[in-house]
Protein backbone atom coordinates (compact mmCIF):
# COMPACT_ATOMS: atom_id res chain seq x y z
CA UNK A 1 0.00 0.00 0.00
CA UNK A 2 1.13 3.73 -0.46
CA UNK A 3 0.69 6.61 2.25
CA UNK A 4 0.12 10.08 1.13
CA UNK A 5 3.07 11.37 -0.83
CA UNK A 6 5.44 8.38 -0.28
CA UNK A 7 6.02 5.27 -1.70
CA UNK A 8 6.58 2.15 0.76
CA UNK A 9 7.84 -0.04 -2.44
CA UNK A 10 11.14 1.58 -2.05
CA UNK A 11 10.74 3.33 0.99
CA UNK A 12 12.45 6.94 -0.48
CA UNK A 13 11.08 9.58 1.26
CA UNK A 14 8.91 12.44 -0.21
CA UNK A 15 8.42 16.49 0.93
CA UNK A 16 5.47 17.00 -0.17
CA UNK A 17 1.75 15.68 1.33
CA UNK A 18 -0.44 14.26 -1.20
CA UNK A 19 -4.16 13.94 0.24
CA UNK A 20 -5.08 11.71 -2.22
CA UNK A 21 -6.19 7.94 -1.23
CA UNK A 22 -4.20 5.63 -3.31
CA UNK A 23 -7.28 2.89 -4.85
CA UNK A 24 -6.01 0.40 -2.07
CA UNK A 25 -6.40 2.87 0.46
CA UNK A 26 -9.88 3.97 -0.78
CA UNK A 27 -11.20 0.56 -1.12
CA UNK A 28 -9.93 -0.17 2.75
CA UNK A 29 -11.86 2.57 3.82
CA UNK A 30 -15.03 1.68 2.11
CA UNK A 31 -14.56 -1.78 3.55
CA UNK A 32 -14.25 -0.01 7.03
CA UNK A 33 -16.78 2.21 6.56
CA UNK A 34 -19.39 -0.46 5.51
CA UNK A 35 -18.07 -3.27 8.31
CA UNK A 36 -18.54 -0.88 10.97
CA UNK A 37 -22.19 0.25 9.56
CA UNK A 38 -23.58 -3.49 9.38
CA UNK A 39 -21.67 -4.26 12.68
CA UNK A 40 -20.54 -1.71 15.48
CA UNK A 41 -23.41 0.86 14.79
CA UNK A 42 -26.85 -0.92 15.78
CA UNK A 43 -25.79 -2.56 18.54
CA UNK A 44 -23.30 0.00 20.19
CA UNK A 45 -26.04 1.82 22.25
CA UNK A 46 -27.19 -1.99 23.31
CA UNK A 47 -23.48 -2.50 23.78
CA UNK A 48 -22.82 0.43 25.97
CA UNK A 49 -26.05 -0.36 28.70
CA UNK A 50 -25.23 -3.61 28.62
CA UNK A 51 -21.24 -2.36 29.50
CA UNK A 52 -19.99 -5.28 27.70
CA UNK A 53 -18.47 -6.26 24.36
CA UNK A 54 -20.00 -9.76 23.11
CA UNK A 55 -17.28 -12.09 22.24
CA UNK A 56 -18.64 -12.74 18.96
CA UNK A 57 -17.96 -9.38 18.18
CA UNK A 58 -14.65 -9.40 18.96
CA UNK A 59 -13.91 -12.68 17.38
CA UNK A 60 -15.98 -10.77 13.85
CA UNK A 61 -13.07 -8.06 14.39
CA UNK A 62 -10.37 -10.64 14.03
CA UNK A 63 -11.87 -12.28 11.24
CA UNK A 64 -11.99 -9.16 9.46
CA UNK A 65 -8.45 -8.82 10.02
CA UNK A 66 -8.91 -5.76 12.22
CA UNK A 67 -7.05 -7.10 15.28
CA UNK A 68 -3.78 -8.12 13.41
CA UNK A 69 -3.87 -4.26 11.32
CA UNK A 70 -0.24 -3.42 12.68
CA UNK A 71 1.32 -6.97 12.25
CA UNK A 72 3.59 -7.94 9.99
CA UNK A 73 1.96 -10.65 7.18
CA UNK A 74 5.33 -12.87 8.19
CA UNK A 75 3.28 -13.33 11.26
CA UNK A 76 -0.41 -13.31 9.87
CA UNK A 77 -1.28 -9.64 10.48
CA UNK A 78 -2.34 -7.46 7.77
CA UNK A 79 0.72 -5.12 7.45
CA UNK A 80 -1.46 -1.99 7.12
CA UNK A 81 0.55 1.40 6.44
CA UNK A 82 0.13 4.06 8.94
CA UNK A 83 -2.70 5.84 6.80
CA UNK A 84 -4.63 2.44 6.61
CA UNK A 85 -4.48 1.73 10.33
CA UNK A 86 -5.68 5.25 10.89
CA UNK A 87 -8.42 5.08 8.81
CA UNK A 88 -9.46 1.52 10.54
CA UNK A 89 -9.32 3.62 13.64
CA UNK A 90 -11.52 6.83 12.47
CA UNK A 91 -14.02 4.12 11.56
CA UNK A 92 -14.44 2.05 14.30
CA UNK A 93 -14.36 5.13 16.29
CA UNK A 94 -16.90 6.53 14.60
CA UNK A 95 -18.78 3.38 15.29
CA UNK A 96 -17.92 2.75 19.48
CA UNK A 97 -15.09 4.45 21.25
CA UNK A 98 -14.95 0.73 22.98
CA UNK A 99 -14.34 -0.84 20.43
CA UNK A 100 -11.78 1.66 19.40
CA UNK A 101 -10.08 1.12 22.77
CA UNK A 102 -9.56 -2.36 21.92
CA UNK A 103 -8.07 -1.79 18.39
CA UNK A 104 -5.84 0.67 20.05
CA UNK A 105 -4.61 -1.54 23.20
CA UNK A 106 -4.18 -4.68 21.10
CA UNK A 107 -2.34 -2.94 18.70
CA UNK A 108 0.04 -1.43 21.59
CA UNK A 109 0.82 -4.95 22.52
CA UNK A 110 1.22 -6.03 19.17
CA UNK A 111 3.46 -2.90 18.42
CA UNK A 112 5.75 -3.29 21.06
CA UNK A 113 5.91 -7.26 20.84
CA UNK A 114 7.10 -6.66 17.16
CA UNK A 115 9.68 -3.88 17.78
CA UNK A 116 11.21 -5.00 20.98
CA UNK A 117 10.33 -8.54 21.38
CA UNK A 118 12.62 -11.38 20.88
CA UNK A 119 12.48 -13.69 18.18
CA UNK A 120 11.25 -16.24 20.67
CA UNK A 121 8.33 -13.84 21.93
CA UNK A 122 7.42 -12.69 18.26
CA UNK A 123 7.04 -16.45 17.21
CA UNK A 124 4.75 -17.28 19.76
CA UNK A 125 2.82 -14.05 20.36
CA UNK A 126 2.03 -12.35 16.69
CA UNK A 127 0.60 -14.56 14.69
CA UNK A 128 -1.82 -15.41 17.89
CA UNK A 129 -2.84 -12.21 18.12
CA UNK A 130 -3.07 -11.54 14.68
CA UNK A 131 -5.62 -14.26 14.57
CA UNK A 132 -7.78 -13.06 17.43
CA UNK A 133 -6.73 -16.08 19.51
CA UNK A 134 -5.07 -14.12 22.19
CA UNK A 135 -6.54 -10.44 23.19
CA UNK A 136 -3.87 -8.46 24.40
CA UNK A 137 -4.12 -5.30 26.75
CA UNK A 138 -1.91 -2.94 27.94
CA UNK A 139 -0.93 -2.27 32.12
CA UNK A 140 0.44 0.71 32.92
CA UNK A 141 -2.36 3.13 35.41
CA UNK A 142 -2.65 2.60 38.94
CA UNK A 143 -4.78 3.37 41.78
CA UNK A 144 -2.23 6.44 42.83
CA UNK A 145 -0.65 6.73 39.48
CA UNK A 146 -2.24 7.44 36.09
CA UNK A 147 0.13 10.17 34.18
CA UNK A 148 2.93 10.07 36.56
CA UNK A 149 3.51 6.81 35.60
CA UNK A 150 7.27 6.60 36.46
CA UNK A 151 6.42 6.47 39.73
CA UNK A 152 4.43 3.17 39.68
CA UNK A 153 4.25 0.94 42.88
CA UNK A 154 4.21 -2.48 41.02
CA UNK A 155 7.44 -4.57 42.15
CA UNK A 156 8.92 -7.48 40.60
CA UNK A 157 12.17 -9.34 42.26
CA UNK A 158 13.88 -11.55 40.09
CA UNK A 159 14.74 -15.41 42.21
CA UNK A 160 17.10 -18.05 41.62
CA UNK A 161 15.17 -20.10 40.17
CA UNK A 162 14.88 -17.57 37.17
CA UNK A 163 11.82 -16.23 36.94
CA UNK A 164 10.60 -13.06 38.28
CA UNK A 165 8.01 -12.43 41.01
CA UNK A 166 5.60 -9.49 40.42
CA UNK A 167 3.23 -8.14 43.01
CA UNK A 168 1.17 -4.86 42.08
CA UNK A 169 -2.28 -3.43 41.22
CA UNK A 170 -3.36 -2.19 37.82
CA UNK A 171 -6.34 0.08 37.28
CA UNK A 172 -8.56 1.20 34.34
CA UNK A 173 -7.57 -1.23 31.74
CA UNK A 174 -9.15 -1.94 29.14
CA UNK A 175 -10.36 -4.64 27.96
CA UNK A 176 -8.91 -6.38 31.49
CA UNK A 177 -11.74 -8.59 31.60
CA UNK A 178 -11.38 -10.23 28.18
CA UNK A 179 -7.75 -9.89 27.62
CA UNK A 180 -5.55 -13.42 27.66
CA UNK A 181 -2.16 -11.29 27.34
CA UNK A 182 -1.07 -8.49 29.05
CA UNK A 183 2.03 -5.57 29.18
CA UNK A 184 2.53 -5.35 32.55
CA UNK A 185 4.78 -3.03 33.87
CA UNK A 186 6.61 -3.03 37.17
CA UNK A 187 9.91 -2.16 39.14
CA UNK A 188 12.64 -4.75 38.92
CA UNK A 189 15.42 -3.59 41.11
CA UNK A 190 14.56 -0.13 40.85
CA UNK A 191 14.42 -0.48 37.17
CA UNK A 192 10.82 0.12 35.01
CA UNK A 193 10.61 -3.07 33.44
CA UNK A 194 7.87 -4.48 30.74
CA UNK A 195 6.35 -7.99 31.72
CA UNK A 196 4.38 -10.08 28.92
CA UNK A 197 1.73 -11.84 32.03
CA UNK A 198 -1.03 -14.30 30.95
CA UNK A 199 -3.88 -14.35 32.34
CA UNK A 200 -3.68 -18.06 33.58
CA UNK A 201 -0.74 -17.54 35.89
CA UNK A 202 -1.64 -18.38 39.49
CA UNK A 203 -1.98 -15.21 41.06
CA UNK A 204 -3.64 -13.35 38.63
CA UNK A 205 -6.92 -11.75 39.10
CA UNK A 206 -9.10 -9.50 37.00
CA UNK A 207 -12.06 -7.24 38.75
CA UNK A 208 -14.64 -5.58 36.54
CA UNK A 209 -14.70 -2.03 36.53
CA UNK A 210 -18.34 -0.63 36.22
CA UNK A 211 -20.57 2.62 35.75
CA UNK A 212 -17.99 4.67 34.66
CA UNK A 213 -18.92 7.82 32.37
CA UNK A 214 -18.20 6.62 29.08
CA UNK A 215 -16.23 3.36 27.19
CA UNK A 216 -18.76 1.44 29.31
CA UNK A 217 -18.59 -1.41 26.74
CA UNK A 218 -14.41 -1.34 26.84
CA UNK A 219 -14.81 -3.96 29.87
CA UNK A 220 -12.70 -1.91 32.08
CA UNK A 221 -11.49 -3.95 35.11
CA UNK A 222 -9.39 -3.67 38.05
CA UNK A 223 -6.04 -6.24 37.60
CA UNK A 224 -4.62 -7.37 41.02
CA UNK A 225 -1.16 -9.34 41.03
CA UNK A 226 -0.12 -11.46 43.86
CA UNK A 227 3.46 -13.44 43.44
CA UNK A 228 3.01 -14.25 40.02
CA UNK A 229 5.88 -16.33 38.63
CA UNK A 230 6.68 -14.64 35.43
CA UNK A 231 9.39 -16.21 33.31
CA UNK A 232 12.81 -14.63 32.63
CA UNK A 233 11.67 -14.97 28.88
CA UNK A 234 8.82 -12.63 29.42
CA UNK A 235 10.39 -9.50 29.64
CA UNK A 236 10.01 -7.71 26.77
CA UNK A 237 13.55 -5.47 26.23
CA UNK A 238 15.98 -5.71 28.93
CA UNK A 239 15.34 -4.28 32.78
CA UNK A 240 15.34 -0.33 32.53
CA UNK A 241 13.84 -0.01 28.87
CA UNK A 242 10.20 -0.38 30.35
CA UNK A 243 9.32 3.65 29.88
CA UNK A 244 11.88 5.03 27.76
CA UNK A 245 11.84 2.64 25.27
CA UNK A 246 8.81 0.06 25.98
CA UNK A 247 5.47 2.32 27.03
CA UNK A 248 7.32 5.24 24.52
CA UNK A 249 6.47 3.27 21.62
CA UNK A 250 3.42 1.89 22.90
CA UNK A 251 2.04 5.82 24.04
CA UNK A 252 2.90 6.95 20.44
CA UNK A 253 0.49 4.18 18.88
CA UNK A 254 -2.03 4.42 21.58
CA UNK A 255 -2.35 8.45 20.91
CA UNK A 256 -2.21 8.44 17.45
CA UNK A 257 -5.19 5.71 17.05
CA UNK A 258 -7.12 7.80 19.62
CA UNK A 259 -6.56 10.89 17.58
CA UNK A 260 -8.03 9.38 14.39
CA UNK A 261 -10.95 7.67 16.66
CA UNK A 262 -11.90 10.72 17.94
CA UNK A 263 -12.11 12.14 14.64
CA UNK A 264 -14.63 9.62 13.46
CA UNK A 265 -16.38 10.21 16.63
CA UNK A 266 -16.39 13.90 15.46
CA UNK A 267 -17.67 12.57 12.16
CA UNK A 268 -20.32 10.53 14.35
CA UNK A 269 -21.83 13.94 15.52
CA UNK A 270 -22.18 15.72 12.95
CA UNK A 271 -23.78 13.36 11.34
CA UNK A 272 -26.07 13.28 14.11
CA UNK A 273 -26.75 16.68 14.48
CA UNK A 274 -26.95 17.12 10.50
CA UNK A 275 -29.42 14.66 10.02
CA UNK A 276 -31.98 15.58 13.69
CA UNK A 277 -31.35 19.23 12.24
CA UNK A 278 -32.71 18.46 8.98
CA UNK A 279 -35.67 16.51 9.88
CA UNK A 280 -36.88 18.77 13.60
CA UNK A 281 -38.84 21.95 13.01
CA UNK A 282 -38.82 24.83 15.69
CA UNK A 283 -41.07 27.79 15.10
CA UNK A 284 -41.89 27.01 11.53
CA UNK A 285 -39.18 25.63 10.10
CA UNK A 286 -36.22 23.57 10.01
CA UNK A 287 -33.47 23.67 12.59
CA UNK A 288 -30.79 24.11 10.02
CA UNK A 289 -32.59 27.32 9.11
CA UNK A 290 -32.11 29.14 12.01
CA UNK A 291 -28.69 30.88 11.87
CA UNK A 292 -27.61 29.63 16.36
CA UNK A 293 -27.64 26.01 14.24
CA UNK A 294 -25.93 26.86 11.54
CA UNK A 295 -23.28 28.52 13.60
CA UNK A 296 -22.77 25.16 15.45
CA UNK A 297 -22.89 22.72 12.47
CA UNK A 298 -20.38 24.85 10.90
CA UNK A 299 -18.02 24.58 13.47
CA UNK A 300 -18.09 20.94 14.16
CA UNK A 301 -17.82 20.75 9.91
CA UNK A 302 -14.62 22.84 10.25
CA UNK A 303 -12.84 21.42 13.52
CA UNK A 304 -13.55 17.71 11.88
CA UNK A 305 -11.97 18.02 8.98
CA UNK A 306 -9.24 20.38 10.62
CA UNK A 307 -8.93 17.44 12.95
CA UNK A 308 -8.79 14.81 9.87
CA UNK A 309 -6.33 17.11 8.19
CA UNK A 310 -3.95 16.72 11.25
CA UNK A 311 -4.39 12.98 11.34
CA UNK A 312 -3.31 12.87 7.86
CA UNK A 313 -0.43 14.59 8.51
CA UNK A 314 0.17 12.16 11.84
CA UNK A 315 0.19 9.67 9.22
CA UNK A 316 2.58 11.36 6.59
CA UNK A 317 5.11 11.88 9.25
CA UNK A 318 4.92 8.65 10.61
CA UNK A 319 5.28 6.65 7.21
CA UNK A 320 8.29 9.29 6.40
CA UNK A 321 9.97 8.40 9.94
CA UNK A 322 10.23 12.27 10.66
CA UNK A 323 11.98 12.63 14.04
CA UNK A 324 8.93 16.02 14.98
CA UNK A 325 6.29 12.64 14.91
CA UNK A 326 6.31 11.93 18.84
CA UNK A 327 5.26 15.29 19.43
CA UNK A 328 2.99 15.44 16.17
CA UNK A 329 1.44 12.90 18.19
CA UNK A 330 0.82 14.41 21.25
CA UNK A 331 -0.57 17.91 19.18
CA UNK A 332 -2.49 15.46 17.17
CA UNK A 333 -4.06 13.71 20.00
CA UNK A 334 -4.84 16.84 22.47
CA UNK A 335 -6.54 18.88 19.07
CA UNK A 336 -8.61 15.75 17.99
CA UNK A 337 -9.72 15.09 21.58
CA UNK A 338 -11.37 18.58 22.40
CA UNK A 339 -12.86 18.52 18.76
CA UNK A 340 -14.84 15.51 19.74
CA UNK A 341 -16.38 16.82 23.35
CA UNK A 342 -16.97 19.95 21.01
CA UNK A 343 -18.84 18.11 18.38
CA UNK A 344 -20.59 16.15 20.81
CA UNK A 345 -21.26 18.62 23.06
CA UNK A 346 -22.97 20.88 20.26
CA UNK A 347 -24.48 17.95 18.73
CA UNK A 348 -26.57 17.45 22.46
CA UNK A 349 -27.36 21.01 21.89
CA UNK A 350 -28.48 20.67 18.96
CA UNK A 351 -31.10 17.42 20.03
CA UNK A 352 -32.21 19.65 23.07
CA UNK A 353 -33.97 17.26 26.00
CA UNK A 354 -33.53 14.37 22.71
CA UNK A 355 -29.89 14.45 23.23
CA UNK A 356 -29.96 13.61 27.00
CA UNK A 357 -32.17 10.59 25.99
CA UNK A 358 -30.65 7.02 25.69
CA UNK A 359 -33.29 6.65 22.20
CA UNK A 360 -30.06 8.63 20.42
CA UNK A 361 -26.01 8.15 20.38
CA UNK A 362 -25.26 11.96 20.78
CA UNK A 363 -25.20 11.56 24.85
CA UNK A 364 -22.84 7.95 24.43
CA UNK A 365 -20.46 10.58 22.11
CA UNK A 366 -20.30 13.10 24.59
CA UNK A 367 -19.26 10.50 27.35
CA UNK A 368 -16.97 8.74 25.28
CA UNK A 369 -15.49 12.03 23.85
CA UNK A 370 -14.51 13.36 27.43
CA UNK A 371 -12.65 10.11 28.53
CA UNK A 372 -10.84 10.64 25.01
CA UNK A 373 -9.29 13.65 26.94
CA UNK A 374 -7.49 11.24 29.75
CA UNK A 375 -6.61 8.23 28.39
CA UNK A 376 -2.78 7.70 26.66
CA UNK A 377 -1.97 10.96 28.09
CA UNK A 378 -4.27 13.37 29.52
CA UNK A 379 -5.05 16.75 27.62
CA UNK A 380 -2.97 18.29 30.65
CA UNK A 381 0.30 16.20 29.96
CA UNK A 382 0.07 16.53 26.37
CA UNK A 383 0.03 20.28 26.63
CA UNK A 384 3.08 20.75 28.82
CA UNK A 385 4.79 17.93 26.26
CA UNK A 386 3.72 20.67 23.13
CA UNK A 387 4.63 23.75 25.14
CA UNK A 388 8.36 22.10 26.29
CA UNK A 389 8.90 20.88 22.35
CA UNK A 390 7.53 23.98 21.14
CA UNK A 391 10.24 25.93 22.98
CA UNK A 392 12.96 24.02 22.45
CA UNK A 393 12.27 24.20 18.54
CA UNK A 394 11.72 27.66 18.68
CA UNK A 395 15.25 28.13 20.16
CA UNK A 396 16.46 25.80 17.74
CA UNK A 397 14.77 27.59 15.27
CA UNK A 398 16.46 30.84 16.52
CA UNK A 399 19.62 30.04 16.59
CA UNK A 400 19.80 28.48 12.94
CA UNK A 401 18.39 31.96 12.11
CA UNK A 402 21.01 33.90 14.10
CA UNK A 403 23.78 31.99 12.44
CA UNK A 404 22.68 32.51 8.89
CA UNK A 405 22.93 36.04 9.21
CA UNK A 406 25.90 35.79 10.57
CA UNK A 407 27.49 33.88 7.99
CA UNK A 408 25.73 36.51 5.32
CA UNK A 409 27.51 39.89 7.45
CA UNK A 410 31.14 37.88 7.23
CA UNK A 411 30.57 36.86 3.41
CA UNK A 412 29.41 40.83 2.23
CA UNK A 413 32.77 41.80 0.47
CA UNK A 414 31.87 45.48 1.65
Amino acid sequence: MQSPGLSLKDSNRSTTMDFELTAEQQSAKDRFREWVDRNIVPVADEHDASEETPPELIANMASAGFLGGVISPEYGGGGMDALTWGLLCEQVGRGSASLLSLLTVHGMVSQVISRWGSDQQRKKWLPKLASGEVVGAFGLSEPKHGSDAGNIESEASLQEEGYYLLNGEKRWISYGMTATLFLIFAKADGKMTAFLVERNMEGFRSEPIRGMLGFRAAGLARLVLKDIKVPAENVVGKPGFGFSHIASTALDLGRYCIAWGCTGLSQAALDAALDYSGERKQFGKQLNEHQLIQEMLSDMIVNTKAARLMCYHAAFLKESGEPSMLLETSAVKYYTSRVAVSSANSAIQIHGANGFSSDYPVQRYYRDAKIMEVIEGSSQIQQIIIARSGYQQHLVEKRDRAAKVNTSVTSDPQ
